[in-house]
Order: C-alpha cells, then structure tokens, then sequence
C-alpha cells in the first residue's frame, strides 16, 4: 500500500498484517520548498513499505511468530523487495535540501537504512525457500533466518512509522495551505472540492482506522462521514453544472466505493453486529477486506482512492 505525494494527501494506518495506507501526493511545488523536499520521502515510503509489510504477513501466515518448525504442511516463503538504490539516493538529496529539518532528515535516514538491510534478508530467506532448501536441512537455516528476519522487520517498521508520522503532519499542513490558496484564486471549483474531499477522507481514516472494539468514536466517524458525503454531492453537483470541468468518474466511484466501507464500518461498531463463521475465517488474512464493515476493507478503498487521487491530472 502507497503513501500519498505531497502534491495531495495522506493517512497511515499501519495495522499489522495490512500495512500503512499511502499517501497522497501533497500541493504541486511552488512556492513552497517544503513541498519540493518532502516528495521523495513519500515516493520512497509508497514504493517499498506496502511491499515489505506484505512480505511480512505472507511470512506469518505459515511461520509461527516463534519461527519455522519444519513441520509446517504449507511453507510459502517470503515476497522480495526492489532495489532501494534510487529510493536511497532520493533521500540524500532530500536530506540536503531546503528547509534543514534535523527530525525529518534522520527519519529518512533511518528509513532508507532499514530499507538496504531488509532487502538482503529478505533475498536470502526467498532464496533458500524458493529453492526449496528447507526440505533437505530440516529447516534449520529456516530457524537461523527467523530471527534475523524479524529483526529487520521490525527496525523497518520502526523506522516507516517514524518517516511516516513527520511526512503526514507535513503534508497536513501543505495540504489546508494548498486548499486554502485554491479558493483565494479561483473559488469553489473541481480543484478545490477534489482537494477537500482528499482531506475529509484522511479525516474519516483516521478516525476509524484503529481497532474498532477500543478507538473507535461512533459520534466523530458519523460527523466525518456526514462531512465527506456533502463534498461528494458538492463536487457532483459542480460537474453537472459544469460539464467540462467534471471530476473523473473513476475518482468519484472511488470515493463512494470509501464512504460506503465507512459507513459499513460504523454501523458494524454502531449496532455490535458480531462477525460470522465465515467472516472470522477471512479476518487477518489476504482476505480481510472482502468482509464488509471491516477496517481492512476501509483501508482497501482508501488506498484505492488514494491511488486514483495520484493518477489523476494535479490540482
């Protein structure tokens, strides 16, 4: 799952087993150099960690957390990463640029570094399971790799949540400045409702994201809703007003598609509707977002409509 650019916006959401959501690409540069400086952090963060979480759970799903036994009946191995070369060289020059922001520069130090370690782990675990090496040693380099493995990890997910928090507040900032620009210039148009509808969405995200039976505020989640549906109808209702100036239907059917998994979810936590047998078996799995009301289906719209945002012409 991809990260937003700073041209547009962005949540994490970095639930185990799922990854963090992308971010959106923030305002277009102008004059701000921030927005410049923060972009190859997000093209770093949506190319590789999606990937590397990924990689993670299709490990877990057959390897215990303890490690491999040898008596596994299905052993799938690991997802490797790309080359980090181009993402590494993008945060030395990111790094380099102005404004200095020691916290920042660090993170994406540290994030580019766990990168480059990951990388290798995760070439000689696929190696040595692709091969189908376990079969002839008992597993026992598997358990050597295990907790090497696992270290690498976990530093890259330390490292991720770190970049990510500092890039997304960034971003926040960018994103309301941007927003704000638009309607001094230009007033209330397609560029300015697609933008707010990115920012409510984040929004809406960011409330429900978290584990339902513990963060979940059915007051603020129905507000947010209510707030995101209006600017679907305003930026409908502009194109139909407007017929050149229409949004993609693409992007609109995405956005729905998001409002509909939020609303699901809330009436899920709203009304205690219980998970049936056949939910719970795809709960926690690749499959976790064909449950409907589940926040893996959330974060799978919204990484959706993120990727549509990020295609789309800039704003």
């Amino acid at each position: 799952m991809r990260l937003c650019l700073a041209t547009k916006i962005c949540a994490a959401g970095l639930a185990f087993g799922l990854g963090p959501t992308p971010l959106a690409r923030a305002a277009d540069p102008g004059p701000s150099s921030l927005t410049e400086k923060v972009q190859p952090y997000i093209a770093c963060l949506n190319r590789h960690s999606g990937r590397a979480f990924d990689s993670r759970a299709r490990y877990l799903s057959w390897s215990a957390k303890s490690g491999p036994t040898g008596k596994e009946k299905i052993v799938y191995g690991v997802y490797t990463l790309d080359d980090p070369a181009d993402c590494s060289r993008g945060i030395e020059q990111a790094n380099k640029m102005e404004p200095h922001d020691a916290s920042l520069e660090k993170a994406g130090t540290d994030f580019a570094t766990s990168l480059i370690n990951l990388v290798p782990a995760l070439k000689e675990a696929d190696d040595y399971y692709e091969q189908g090496d376990y079969k002839d040693d008992k597993m026992a380099k598997g358990k050597l790799l295990h907790p090497k493995l696992m270290a690498a990890w976990d530093s890259f997910a330390a490292a991720d949540t770190q970049l990510r928090a500092m890039v997304e507040r960034i971003n926040d900032q960018i994103q309301l400045e941007h927003l704000a620009a638009i309607e001094n210039q230009e007033g209330r148009k397609t560029s300015y409702y697609v933008l707010a509808l990115m920012i409510k969405a984040k929004a809406v995200q960011r409330t429900e994201r978290g584990d339902p039976a513990k963060d979940f505020d059915i007051s603020q989640a129905a507000q947010g809703l209510e707030a995101l549906e209006a600017l679907i109808k305003d930026l409908e209702a502009y194109g139909d007003a407007h017929p050149g100036e229409k949004a993609g239907s693409i992007f609109l059917s995405a956005a729905r598609s998001y409002l509909k998994s939020g609303k699901e979810l809330m009436r899920r936590v709203r009304d205690k509707i219980p998970y049936n047998p056949g939910e719970k078996m795809l709960l926690g799995g690749q499959g976790s977002w064909m449950v409907e009301g589940s926040p893996a289906a959330l974060t799978r719209n919204y990484n959706q409509l993120i990727e549509r945002f990020n295609s789309s012409p800039r704003i």
